[in-house]
């Protein structure tokens, strides 16, 4: 049984980990699983019930536990399409497409990315492990890690900030000039930083500069400041998304992750990851021009 870490399993020891993603499995049996080595962590084995968990981090169960009634998140290669735009013995980076979660959840049903990456990975000998996260409904640059040791540094970079990244979002209303909205999200520092690309009628283009990475910082914070962005069903405001989804069919939230640069964790060179903006977003942004 392989089970993955995802951000919000992060940073908590492993027994509390097991516990929540093994429900109906006694506890007695978690720690026994433990104490035998039956439990790995990116394939090396774990007994200490504390070791703390990383994003991007796979835990690997050699045990039957079928005889136990809850079903467990268990991550199996799929056959699934990805769009490549750089990859070496390290690193490997997708024009992710919106639509499609990146790892299975409680409200997710059927294929997700992680799924496809296990399959690619498979098939070239490497155990992928995501290192950030883009919403279901955001497309753009996601960047993967091919082994445990470069998961560690690329998930060490995103967390102290050594990653630039840069989006492009439509949102709600008029903005002018260049911001920074500096608003704390669940009691942490949060900072986002945009500049006014074009103004339209109802909507304005901005380029977004993230400084820190919270859970759905930019849709948070554009909605905190009454500028939601277009298309956002959980942040936004209902009456541009329809007109935006009726006049310009748009059927997603208008966020793109654009670009996201940093150090390369093993070489000494930099990367610059950039992903075009998808062929339906264009279009809006064409006909908004017209």
């Amino acid at each position: 049984m392989q089970l993955f870490v995802d951000k919000e399993s992060a940073y908590t020891r492993l027994d509390k980990f097991l516990r929540k993603q093994l429900k109906n499995v006694p506890l007695s049996e978690i720690y026994k699983l433990l104490r035998t080595g039956k439990v790995s962590v990116n394939e090396r084995t774990v007994k200490d019930p504390a070791y703390e968990l990383e994003p991007g981090d796979t835990v690997e169960v050699d045990e039957d536990l079928s005889k136990y009634s809850r079903q467990v998140t268990v991550v199996k290669p799929v056959p699934l399409k990805l769009d490549i735009i750089y990859e070496d013995e390290d690193v490997l980076a997708l024009n992710k497409k919106a639509g499609i979660a990146l790892h299975p959840g409680d409200r997710t049903v059927g294929t997700t990315l992680i799924h496809g990456l296990m399959f690619y990975g498979k098939q070239k000998g490497f155990t992928p492990h995501l290192v950030h996260r883009l919403d279901r409904d955001t497309s753009g640059v996601l960047v993967v890690a091919k082994n445990s040791r470069t998961a560690r540094i690329l998930s060490h970079m995103f967390r102290e900030r050594l990653v630039d990244k840069e989006y492009l979002a439509l949102v709600a209303g008029q903005l002018r000039g260049h911001g920074k909205i500096d608003l704390p999200i669940d009691g942490l520092e949060a900072v986002t930083e945009y500049i006014v690309l074009e103004n339209f009628d109802r909507a304005t283009l901005v380029r977004v500069i993230l400084h820190t990475g919270r859970t759905h910082q930019i849709r948070k914070h554009f909605a905190a400041l009454g500028n939601p962005v277009v298309g956002d069903t959980v942040y936004g405001d209902r009456t541009a998304n329809r007109y935006f989804r009726d006049n310009f069919g748009l059927r997603r939230q208008f966020l793109h992750c654009l670009r996201i640069s940093f150090m390369h964790p093993v070489k000494p060179e930099r990367l610059n990851l950039k992903a075009p903006l998808p062929e339906e977003l264009e279009e809006v942004l064409e006909r908004l021009r017209a």
